[in-house]
């Protein structure tokens, strides 16, 4: 990849910042976003807002690093831990997208994950969406929990805090973490009313099956 595109990317981890905040997703600097760039992580820095952000300003981080190594004028992210642990643990992830979006936070709070009501679960890679435990933010103990519940999945919530998408690529993670509050919304408003009735197994596989085959942009 040219300078450029490196350019490229660290703009387009700023306008994600910027859309999810004016579309409601996040509040202020509480969320964060990475975006694997060879054999680097280039992450949001810590605690400034995102209005203020240019490419340069972006962090970058070795994926295969062991202790706080970053260049850029910025710290990273209070949550490198986790952006740098899951791009390691994923090579076939590009992108890490971290919202404390209402909805799945809510669910986070209470330690509920997201079962089988709906179909469309079945996008986030299984039958469920995983609530991690609660570890402090910023720990490499959030960092472990975080990869477990992603195990197997695109998006997952910790409890107490948030929510976490992941994809190949920004527009994707983008579109994952939007999906993922769209159904966290969807499963409160159910548990309002008595609870969803779930989907069996069967149902889902079906449903994991009918998505390989035609690609989740034309599904209905």
């Amino acid at each position: 990849m040219s300078s450029t595109e490196e350019t490229s990317l660290r703009q387009a981890i700023i306008d994600g910042c910027l859309r999810m905040n004016a579309e409601g997703f996040n509040q202020g600097t509480s969320g964060n976003i990475s975006a694997r760039y060879e054999d680097r992580v280039l992450i949001t820095p810590s605690g400034i807002p995102y209005e203020e952000l240019t490419p340069q300003k972006i962090a970058s981080m070795p994926i295969d690093g062991e202790d706080f190594e970053w260049t850029g004028p910025l710290k990273p992210s209070s949550e490198w831990h986790f952006h740098r642990a899951i791009l390691k643990n994923r090579p076939e992830q590009g992108a890490v997208v971290h919202l404390h979006s209402t909805f799945a936070t809510v669910l986070a709070m209470a330690h509920k994950p997201i079962p089988s009501c709906h179909y469309m679960v079945a996008c986030f890679g299984g039958n469920d969406v995983r609530c991690g435990d609660y570890a402090r933010y910023g720990t490499p103990e959030l960092s472990r929990i975080a990869v477990e519940a992603l195990e197997g999945r695109t998006a997952c919530l910790l409890a107490n805090h948030g929510m976490i998408a992941i994809a190949p690529t920004m527009e994707k993670a983008l579109w994952t973490a939007v999906e993922l509050e769209t159904l966290a919304k969807q499963y409160f408003y159910s548990l309002q009313i008595g609870g969803a009735v779930m989907l069996s197994k069967e149902q889902i596989d079906e449903t994991l099956q009918a998505f390989s085959g035609y690609g989740l942009q034309n599904h209905d």
